[in-house]
């Protein structure tokens, strides 16, 4: 499947999981799935737009982000987005044990706006040392249960999911 979605910065998505592997104990494709759903719901609430513009797909264990988890797979030389994107990954992310992502390199934090350095770091420090099954248990909120497994998660329905719902909504409808 292609990196290439309405809205996703791919080079946003690459510092973000970055940022993310480097500022969590045990950086898995799980967590830093769950870390970038939960920094997305903050960063829509508090400025009505996502971060890397990634859509959700609701699979068993919670909402993933397709695109970026298809770029962690090429880290894990898993998948293949094209021959350049996957050197860029893969020179700066490795995967051990299949799951474990080892970051090789500091994030470039000038790729990511302030707001959503802060959301993704307020959101490792509430849910940063969560076990696996808290991850997957708090990102099986009413957006991830009202989609069928594997399906597009409507950003309507997580919308849908924020204490300033109507808020989001509307803005995002003038906008």
């Amino acid at each position: 499947m292609p990196v290439h979605v309405k809205h996703f910065d791919r080079d946003k998505a690459l510092e973000a999981i970055l940022f993310i592997a480097k500022g969590l104990d045990n950086p898995t494709f799980h967590s830093i799935s769950k870390m970038l759903y939960l920094s997305d719901k903050l960063h829509l609430q508090d400025y009505g737009r996502l971060i890397c513009g990634d859509r959700y797909i609701a699979m068993e264990y919670g909402p993933v982000p397709s695109a970026i988890y298809n770029m962690m797979k090429v880290a894990a030389k898993k998948n293949s987005i094209d021959v350049d994107w996957d050197e860029i990954i893969q020179e700066a992310l490795t995967v051990k044990r299949g799951r474990d992502v080892i970051p090789k390199r500091e994030s470039n934090l000038d790729l990511l706006a302030e707001s959503e350095i802060e959301c993704i770091q307020k959101t490792i420090a509430e849910f940063g040392n969560k076990s696996f099954g808290e991850l997957t248990d708090i990102t099986h909120d009413s957006a991830w249960d009202a989609t069928d497994d594997n399906q597009t998660i409507p950003l309507a329905s997580i919308v849908a999911t924020l204490p300033n719902a109507a808020e989001v909504a509307g803005y995002l409808h003038a906008h």
